[in-house]
């Protein structure tokens, strides 16, 4: 027989036992549309985290205090003090591939203007800090550096401060703010970025001057942390490894001795995120994939039916010139149009589901064209796999046996 009698024969096979043939393909596809929602969602959570976390700077490093052990007790990072203004001075004249760097402190307390009060987090910095976190202002200017020199009291604040204590909808800048009853004039207010990948209001902020956080609010001389930018993304682990070659010599640490400081980049933090994604994807591919596995199985019973079904045809078939290697070829073209079928249809649905997904439920997808090629790829090898037995049975079948059969 010639290879497109065979593909006939098979698809008239189908056609005769729609029903028995579509139940059939339900496993495949259950199996292929949970594969590629499952994977539309694994790659949108990643894309989605990516997309964060560089929105709050993908070159971003930040160096924080170590924890310590004192008296046998160990120390929390937030009482440490081992970060200095020395160590700012030393990154930034030292470290050649960062391109901005800001010392930081930062403070908890009430931002009040007029009756209107909110509890905010107040940041000391200087005026690189807006390109380290690629922040725009939406109005009025950042202070400058002879402003953070003599300890200002200038502030710029987000749009969530603006909501809550500016509740006329008058313009904050030029008007004057208390934080923990110091005084600031605001001068700028920060373009509303909404929350991160944490939950966390990039918006509930206040700038302010390091100086004067540290002077006026704060009362102390060393630095919660050290922010800086590295020249380019590709170069950020570079950039880690740089700075704490040169913290370890500012700090007097011998090769043996712990450091006593955290420096890490933004493509630590994504990558992090990524592989715990991943993990999780993998595992609901994994689940998904059952449903592919009994699929397959059903395949074969069904092939296994169909061939005792028709063992008459199949006899009738030999005796009048078919050869064995015809008949294996038409049951397993027959379980490769069920398993294909099934697959394309698994398709549909898993997409369908996909749009679903990100239109009601608000959950990032990302379709990957490679998890429609494996789909049909298993698809292809569950046909062959699961239909070679029982087309291998039907080839081996003697004619005179199969004509008498009943």
């Amino acid at each position: 027989m010639r290879l497109l009698n065979l593909f006939k024969i098979a698809f008239k096979a189908i056609v005769l036992n729609k029903v028995r043939t579509l139940l059939t393909m339900l496993g495949i596809i259950i199996g292929v549309a949970s594969v590629i929602t499952m994977l539309a969602i694994g790659e949108g959570s990643k894309e989605s985290i990516r997309s964060t976390i560089s929105s709050m700077g993908s070159n971003m490093i930040t160096v924080r205090p170590g924890s310590d052990v004192r008296g046998g007790v160990r120390q929390a990072r937030s009482t440490m003090e081992t970060l200095t203004f020395s160590d700012y001075l030393a990154v930034k004249e030292q470290a050649s591939l960062l391109s901005y760097i800001t010392p930081l402190v930062n403070g908890s307390g009430q931002v009040i203007n007029g009756s209107n009060n909110w509890p905010s987090t107040i940041y000391g910095v200087n005026p690189e800090y807006l390109n380290i976190k690629v922040v725009e202002l939406q109005s009025g200017s950042m202070f400058t550096d002879s402003e953070v020199k003599s300890a200002s009291k200038v502030a710029i604040i987000g749009q969530t401060v603006v909501d809550n204590i500016f509740t006329n909808g008058e313009n904050p800048v030029g008007k004057m703010i208390r934080f923990n009853n110091i005084p600031f004039m605001v001068i700028g207010v920060l373009e509303e970025k909404g929350e991160n990948t944490f939950g966390q209001d990039q918006d509930d902020v206040i700038i302010a001057p390091y100086t004067t956080v540290q002077k006026r609010i704060l009362a102390i001389d060393h630095l919660n942390q050290i922010m800086a930018s590295a020249v380019s993304e590709e170069e950020a682990l570079e950039a880690v490894a740089q700075v704490t070659e040169i913290l370890r010599t500012q700090h007097k640490l011998s090769a043996i001795e712990e450091d006593d400081f955290h420096v890490r980049s933004m493509e630590e933090l994504i990558s992090t995120f990524s592989s715990t994604s991943e993990m999780l994807t993998i595992l609901l591919v994994a689940v998904a994939s059952i449903s592919l596995l009994i699929g397959g199985i059903g395949i074969m019973n069904i092939m296994y039916v169909s061939v005792k079904e028709r063992t008459k045809e199949i006899g009738l078939r030999m005796a009048v010139g078919g050869n064995s290697s015809d008949i294996l070829m038409q049951f397993l073209i027959e379980a490769i149009l069920i398993s294909i079928t099934g697959g394309i249809l698994g398709v549909i649905l898993g997409l369908s589901a996909t749009v679903c997904i990100e239109k009601f439920l608000n959950w990032p997808t990302s379709v990957a064209m490679y998890s429609i090629i494996i789909s049909f790829a298993v698809c292809a090898l569950t046909g062959i796999f699961f239909g070679w037995y029982p087309a291998k049975k039907a080839s081996a079948l003697d004619p005179i046996t199969a004509l008498h059969y009943e």
